[in-house]
């Protein structure tokens, strides 16, 4: 398949500066770590949640989990988990469970973890299970300038 359509065009609508890394078929972002000898902390992973009104993307690194009480607080609602069947309708051209984490290619708010800030270059999921799309750290934080920072990684 390939990194996703969408995601491919926003990349380069922007002049993102990237390549992509295939590996074999892994089915969770941790087991992409491992597969790609990429330390998790650099591959960012994008966790749907619902919230009133809409939906959110939680980007934190392969090896944490999302806390849901600090986006909580900070949208002044309840989160969950999104549905598998939801995050098929917001991101068609992905295969479930390889959302990538750009939240402006799909239109969805978002909050990515401060952890990304400070790190050189970063991985990330492209919309499948098998590519991972490479580029520098700024490169990532360029895209994500919009994006609220928070410390939402466990």
């Amino acid at each position: 398949m390939g990194i996703a359509l969408t995601l491919q065009e926003y990349l380069d609508d922007h002049h993102v500066p990237y390549d992509v890394m295939l590996h074999k078929r892994t089915h969770c972002a941790f087991d992409t770590a491992r597969a790609t000898h990429v330390p998790g902390e650099r591959i960012a992973k994008g966790v749907v949640l619902t919230r009133e009104g809409g939906f959110v993307i939680a980007v934190v690194p392969a090896t944490a989990r999302v806390r849901l009480d600090v986006i909580e607080r900070a949208l002044h609602c309840r989160v969950n988990l999104a549905t598998e069947e939801e995050i098929s309708e917001l991101f068609p051209d992905c295969d479930l469970g390889a959302v990538p984490p750009v939240p402006e290619a799909y239109a969805v708010d978002a909050f990515v973890d401060e952890s990304f800030d400070t790190q050189p270059d970063i991985y990330l999921e492209g919309g499948d299970h098998r590519s991972l799309v490479h580029m520098s750290g700024e490169a990532f934080r360029t895209i994500m300038q919009d994006v609220r920072r928070a410390r939402i990684a466990a």
